[in-house]
């Protein structure tokens, strides 16, 4: 068939990627001159697997009052608009912040990126897909906060084969957090997690993908009208050009948003500023070899090759994703005082990025209420970790096959 997929991120890529290993012609449309240009570029590199509670949780809106007063260093800031699209996000996020709808989306990601662990396995055996950075490290989730602590290791899902640790056994896993040793109350371990690096995979991909007479690519470009006729898209304009196509995917992250409300679609989808720091390292004394999440301080630490990234904070404020200097200098700082060996984060290299996000946490995959419009959106700060799964997911339902998982809570009517 011939199938379109809007959008040259990490889950464009890997919807194209999938429909190619398939059979199907994919044309892949990206407005920037290259492929992983904004939200794939920089992000915090874990593949985490098994910790994937979304941020909707109990609690969190007392969290956030008490975050908003403390400014720059407040892992989530929210900073209101006149915008009917960000208060309507908002109030759905407040009614998901239950510790039973938590769990149940929990639940769904846990699901998604389990089977997307295994597709991930499957392209890297099979197709010998490699030099990406890829590593299987474990994860290691800090928590520097007796209660937060506590709270977390209750809610525990053990099935999963994560491993509740005191302190002292979170360094014997983790050395290069000995300088930490007086804070630490406790860690939460996932042995089976990786780390990779997004910018790379992508690359990767391209690469296989250009190699197919069944792929091309169009970037620079922006889309414009999709026609729609008889209940179906027939064709979108691209560059002037005008693409036939049997199927159409969407995978444009917060641009989709603004491309499917002349449709009458209205997704749920609403950007979340996330900042990183990459920090190239003149040795690994002192560095991570484990992903390292400090939960208290919402910062994730992932070591790719010889570069330390280091990715945090939440900013719920608009679509604006240059870089705020006030939230970088509270980045470098958190930085140093928990790893100071890796280097002199001033001068890493910065990055800020929209993380397209659905208020429940959980992202939006397959049809919608137009024939051959597909969804592929809404992954948040998780896309790199459920990419792969997602992607296969969607192939199996565009080529008319039962779904490897099911997709209860990962659909638009969900």
């Amino acid at each position: 068939m011939q199938i379109a997929v809007i959008g040259g991120g990490v889950i464009g890529l890997t919807t194209a990627y999938a429909l190619v290993r398939q059979g199907h012609q994919v044309e892949l449309v990206e407005k920037r001159d290259q492929v992983a240009m904004e939200t794939s570029f920089a992000n915090g590199g874990q593949l985490s697997y098994r910790y994937v509670s979304p941020l909707a949780d109990a609690g969190v809106p007392m969290q956030a009052l008490g975050w908003m007063l403390r400014g720059n260093d407040a892992p989530l800031r929210f900073r209101p608009k006149i915008s009917r699209q960000q208060w309507r996000w908002c109030l759905r996020f407040l009614l998901a912040c239950r510790r039973s709808t938590n769990r149940r989306n929990a639940q769904h990601l846990l699901r998604l990126a389990l089977h997307s662990q295994q597709v991930l396995r499957s392209w890297r055996e099979e197709d010998g897909l490699s030099d990406f950075g890829w590593r299987a490290n474990g994860k290691l989730v800090i928590y520097r906060n007796r209660t937060s602590f506590e709270k977390s290791a209750a809610g525990l899902d053990t099935s999963a084969g994560q491993l509740v640790l005191n302190g002292p056994r979170c360094i014997e896993i983790e050395p290069a957090l000995l300088p930490l040793s007086g804070e630490l109350h406790g860690g939460i371990y996932s042995p089976g997690d990786e780390v990779a690096d997004c910018l790379l995979f992508c690359r990767r991909l391209l690469e296989r993908l250009e190699r197919s007479p069944n792929f091309r690519l169009h970037c620079g470009w922006e889309v414009g009208a999709l026609h729609k006729e008889n209940g179906r898209i027939r064709s979108l304009n691209v560059g002037g050009k005008r693409l036939e196509l049997d199927h159409l995917v969407i995978a444009a992250g917060t641009a989709s948003v603004a491309l499917l409300r002349p449709l009458g679609i209205e997704l749920p989808i609403y950007p979340l500023k996330g900042y990183s720091l990459t920090l190239p390292l003149s040795s690994h004394i002192g560095i991570p070899e484990t992903n390292v999440t400090d939960y208290d301080n919402k910062v994730v630490y992932a070591r790719l090759g010889d570069q330390l990234r280091v990715a945090a904070m939440v900013d719920i404020g608009g679509w604006d994703a240059s870089l705020d200097q006030g939230r970088i200098a509270m980045l470098q700082r958190l930085a140093s005082e928990t790893f100071p060996a890796a280097g002199d984060y001033r001068t890493a290299a910065q990055w800020a990025g929209l993380r397209p996000a659905t208020p429940k946490g959980t992202p939006l995959l397959g049809a919608t209420a137009i024939d051959n419009l597909w969804l592929n959106v809404g992954h948040g700060s998780l896309g790199f970790t459920l990419a792969c799964g997602s992607a296969d997911l969607l192939c199996d339902l565009i080529g008319d096959r039962r779904p490897a998982v099911a997709l209860d809570g990962l659909t638009l009517a969900s």
